[in-house]
């Protein structure tokens, strides 16, 4: 965190305070970086990984510089990637926007259109939204970017991941007035760098060196299973935290492991796109809130996740690749917080485990533990030999 406050980046005191009642109230480092460059008025390109407090970044300037809209017509507008990051991304700045008397309202597909058209109808001085809804609403003549002044690109590098890019740009065409545009990514390659040169006007780039997903920023432990008493082990380590969040490579599996796991005693629930829309927010929020002690993911619906506090990672089923390990790992550790990251491993998976540990550059013992090993508790007390 920065020794700065909020207040000597610029942003009003009635911001400062809505921060202060959340308990926030020094700046990480993307925020330190970006928000005076962003108040001012300057198309600012944020290169900061997902965990390190993007949000607020981009939010403060968002409300600050935002005024009242008329309906239909937002005067600001943030893309993203997934239908869970604009809920959270929402939940985050409704509490800003409610110092301002500003309306947050967001758009995403698997949701009702009805209800959010009549949101949009009444007033939305800021949309959060996923580029093929708020396309379809462009085009049904139910949201005009006539008025938008400010645009805000979020986890630009997987929007071009998932083949997002073309709505986007669709998108940007779509905003004739004079706006400001702020973009945040990972990465500036695949396509988003020409997004920056294309759509941004003499920005200032600014980017958190440090803030990369490493594995030195996690405690790594490596545990060999038997296949009769993973799911038990699994349970164990769960106990010793508030959020464990566990990855599978099926649908299937994840959905029996929710069972196996609710048999135990452990509040737990899946999310993966075999889910209904509503399933899944449910999921993520019951998570997010700590009623539940257990998220089951799938590869492809960690992409969603975007939840600080994860205590542990369980590769329950081992990644395919070093790159998946990362990005599942990067689940904990976000916003500077350290995190466990246990891989479960049967006999037969031992292989694919050490080579994956090289990949990583992690050269640590696989140790046998059976579920009522006492170290299970707490994994990060323990020092493998």
């Amino acid at each position: 965190m920065s020794s700065e406050t909020f207040a000597d980046l610029g942003v009003a005191p009635d911001l400062v305070a809505s921060l202060a009642e959340a308990g926030i109230t020094h700046p990480f480092a993307i925020q330190a970086l970006t928000i005076k460059d962003a108040m001012a008025g300057r198309d600012v390109c944020g290169k900061a990984k997902t965990g390190s407090g993007k949000t607020l970044a981009f939010g403060l300037p968002l409300i600050e510089r935002t005024s009242k809209a008329s309906p239909k017509k937002p005067r600001g507008l943030v893309m993203v990637p997934t239908r869970e990051l604009a809920l959270q991304v929402h939940t985050e700045l409704v509490k800003l926007g409610k110092a301002r008397d500003r309306n947050v309202v967001a758009i995403y597909g698997g949701a009702n259109m009805d209800a959010q058209i009549a949101e949009i109808g009444r007033r939305a001085d800021i949309v959060i939204a996923t580029p093929g809804r708020l396309i379809d609403l462009i085009q049904r003549e139910e949201i005009s970017m006539s008025d938008v002044a400010l645009v805000v690109l979020d986890e630009a590098d997987r929007m071009a991941d998932m083949g997002f890019l073309p709505q986007v740009e669709w998108v940007l065409r779509h905003i004739d007035g004079e706006h400001q545009t702020l973009l945040f990514s990972a990465t500036l390659d695949n396509g988003v760098n020409n997004v920056v040169r294309l759509y941004q006007r003499d920005p200032v780039f600014h980017e958190v060196v440090s803030d990369t997903v490493t594995v030195e920023e996690m405690t790594h432990r490596f545990i060999s299973v038997h296949e009769m008493d993973k799911m038990k082990v699994a349970a164990a380590i769960s106990r010793g935290t508030t959020r464990t969040l566990m990855f599978m490579r099926t649908k299937y599996g994840a959905d029996r492991l929710v069972r196996d796991l609710s048999e135990q005693g452990i509040k737990a629930m899946a999310i993966h796109s075999g889910l209904r829309q509503t399933a899944r927010e449910k999921a993520l929020k019951d998570f997010a809130s700590a009623k539940l002690n257990v998220l089951v993911a799938t590869d492809v619906a960690a992409r969603g996740i975007h939840i600080d506090d994860i205590g542990v990672v369980i590769h329950y089923d081992p990644p395919e690749d070093h790159k998946a390990y990362l990005h599942r790992s990067g689940r904990t550790a976000r916003a500077g917080d350290s995190g466990l990251v246990v891989t479960l491993s049967l006999w037969n998976e031992e292989r694919i485990v050490r080579t994956l540990m090289k990949r990583v550059g992690l050269d640590m013992p696989i140790t046998e533990m059976l579920s009522n090993d006492p170290r299970l508790a707490d994994l990060s007390a323990w020092e493998p030999k």
